[in-house]
């Protein structure tokens, strides 16, 4: 199933390079971001551009206007728009109503946050390695209160990211949190001023670049095979050392770096 999109859809993901980094913004603000098929086509092919794409290590994903995602448009749920047969099935072999959301990146991904962060929206922020969000954005499993279950990774992620009990206390009840909260339970890296998010997501964006890139994505993959996929202790533990080995010839190069007092603590 091709991920191309044309004509008026165009403009709903915009994307652009800074550098190394590869911004991805969902742009439909005038709907909170809620992404709807089309747009889910076109987060599927940005983030297939920023993955082979060798010129960017890194990418923020954020929304336009005032909202990151407020999660599926529900409006064409209701209208019976969503692809159905033997497309239906075709696409979400492979994506999920969000898009991206089963995609394994080879590369970091940082959610930059205003506002609403919930439902569809909450499991698209939790693709992310790592989330930074305005002090006043909120973070739900909304999609609760309408009988719509959590089928983009929420329910996968969420537990990994901040614990089983505290996922259930937002998938049970589906209540806000604030960013404060979302914060204290690991759910958010870093706080930004409101309308500060992506600001704040580009410096460390530039922080973690600066890093050793090679080193730093087999350990990146490791951390998430030790998480997702492991069959056992002995397990990781060995994906970690073969999936390290081949990239130690970076720990020679910063080892003498640091005999040479080229990085300091």
């Amino acid at each position: 199933m091709s991920t191309k999109i044309s004509g008026n859809n165009e403009s709903l993901v915009l994307t652009s390079k800074n550098d190394r980094i590869f911004n991805i913004f969902i742009n439909r603000p005038e709907r909170k971001n809620c992404v709807n098929h089309a747009t889910a086509l076109k987060l599927i092919e940005a983030f297939e551009t920023f993955e082979n794409d060798k010129s960017v290590d890194i990418a923020i994903l954020s929304g336009k206007g005032e909202t990151f995602c407020a999660g599926y448009d529900l409006s064409e749920v209701a209208e019976g728009n969503f692809p159905s047969g033997d497309e239906a099935t075709e696409f979400l072999n492979k994506y999920r109503f969000m898009g991206p959301s089963m995609m394994s990146l080879s590369k970091p991904l940082i959610a930059a946050i205003e506002g609403y962060a919930v439902a569809g929206g909450l499991e698209l922020s939790l693709l992310a390695d790592l989330r930074v969000a305005a002090n006043n954005s909120q973070f739900g499993v909304l999609c609760r209160r309408f009988g719509v279950p959590l089928i983009d990774g929420g329910t996968v992620r969420l537990p990994a990211a901040i614990g089983f009990s505290r996922a259930m206390d937002l998938i049970l009840t589906g209540k806000l949190i604030d960013a404060k909260k979302a914060e204290e339970w690991g759910l958010v890296n870093r706080l930004a001023e409101p309308g500060e998010a992506l600001k704040v997501a580009e410096a460390l964006a530039k922080e973690i670049i600066k890093n050793p890139q090679e080193c730093l994505k087999a350990d990146r993959k490791s951390a998430y095979y030790a998480t997702f996929d492991a069959q056992s202790y002995q397990d990781a533990f060995d994906f970690e050392l073969n999936n390290g080995i081949p990239v130690l010839a970076e720990a020679v190069k910063g080892a003498g770096r640091f005999i040479r007092k080229e990085h300091k603590l």
